[in-house]
């Protein structure tokens, strides 16, 4: 085998594929990136652990086809290093030689033989915006569990009916839901998913630029279990989650008593302040009353921060608390200008979602709900 391709588009490539292999993989080969040589003028890179496969094709100037597998991770780093010049790659006994202006590399040659089999190329059910997809994940995956008490609450619950698709998550202290419409390639489908959020994210993120996303479901996807994503020259599959995912979506009230209206950056530059003086695991309070809302953190003999700023208040004054940093990241998912804030009371969950007018509707096709923290007082 022996190729010559541009130094940035391997860089890329190579990066792409890598970004879900182990440090610690439970066969020496899956830490491997698969390298195709066609000699019609392609490079095809792979790398699959059995529960994530990403595949990328480039151009190359191929001068003898061929397959060999490298470690991915030294093939990245090296690549990402390399000099701005064309980069030679080819097979000289059992090391894989490279070759970038000045510099060269000896790589070892990894049985090729020994490397499962990738999923097949998945079949589109349906596609999305590139962009709604990418901010649509970010919504809902900073819900996730980062934990592994409950395995299941670490993936995004996908549900599609139709042409239209709702993303959960919830670590049961919060929960974000996300509703969007997609270009489905059969008008009655239905499908369930449970995608790990942390994978998920990271694909959403790589896949992203592009200006549709291929979306493969089911049996679509690759084979049982899997949901694959296609863009352009970029495919990748992940394995989903197993288990029943808990009917959560009850705790969204049917009827609410107070409702704030809050400037969004100045409400997360608030928070951002008061909570400086909050110490590990304590809450920011919030004081809602006619025209303002008060933040304070700190007691007794802690150190204290407080802050006031303008407030829309519908219904009976409340006081409530929440974790700092679960309230910023609800807030920071919000595309913006104002903040909405429902409450039935203190002791119950608050609703957020946004709106872009003060006088305006509401956006209600992101919703975070923040449990509250109790807190003396």
């Amino acid at each position: 085998m022996k190729f010559r391709v541009e130094r940035d588009v391997l860089a890329e490539a190579v990066a792409w594929v890598v970004r879900g292999l182990s440090s610690r993989p439970p066969v020496p080969v899956l830490a491997g990136v698969l390298l195709r040589a066609d000699e019609e003028g392609t490079l095809t890179l792979s790398a699959f652990d059995y529960e994530i496969s990403a595949t990328v094709t480039v151009q190359a100037e191929v001068t003898e086809g061929g397959t060999v597998l490298v470690l991915g991770k030294l093939l990245a780093d090296i690549s990402r290093n390399l000099p701005v010049a064309p980069v030679e790659i080819s097979v000289e006994g059992s090391k894989v030689a490279l070759r970038c202006g000045s510099s060269r590399f000896s790589l070892i040659q990894m049985p090729v033989g020994d490397y499962p089999s990738l999923p097949a190329p998945a079949e589109s059910s349906g596609s999305i915006s590139g962009q709604t997809f990418t901010r649509s994940v970010a919504q809902v995956a900073i819900a996730a569990d980062r934990g592994d008490t409950l395995p299941i609450l670490t993936g995004v619950r996908v549900e599609i009916e139709g042409d239209k698709v709702v993303l959960l998550a919830t670590d049961r202290y919060r929960l974000a839901m996300r509703e969007l419409t997609w270009s489905p390639a059969v008008n009655d489908v239905s499908h369930v998913a449970l995608i790990p959020a942390r994978t998920l994210s990271e694909t959403a993120k790589a896949l992203g630029a592009a200006g549709s996303i291929q979306v493969a479901l089911g049996d679509a996807g690759g084979g049982a279990g899997l949901i694959g994503f296609e863009a352009g020259a970029r495919r990748a599959t992940t394995r989903l989650l197993d288990g029943e995912y808990p009917k959560v979506t009850s705790i969204f009230p049917s009827s609410v008593d107070t409702v704030a209206l809050i400037h969004t950056p100045s409400l997360v530059e608030a928070v951002r302040r008061v909570a400086l003086v909050a110490e590990r695991n304590t809450p920011v309070r919030l004081g809602f009353t006619d025209g303002q809302v008060a933040i304070e953190a700190g007691t007794g003999e802690d150190a204290q921060g407080s802050e006031a700023i303008e407030a829309s208040l519908t219904g009976p004054e409340i006081d409530s608390a929440f974790n700092p940093q679960f309230l910023l990241d609800g807030l920071g998912a919000l595309d913006t200008a104002y903040t909405r804030m429902a409450f039935t009371q203190a002791s119950r969950p608050c609703v957020i979602s946004g709106q872009q007018e003060l006088d305006g509707e509401s956006d209600e096709s992101y919703r975070y709900v923040l449990m509250p923290v109790r807190f003396a007082g």
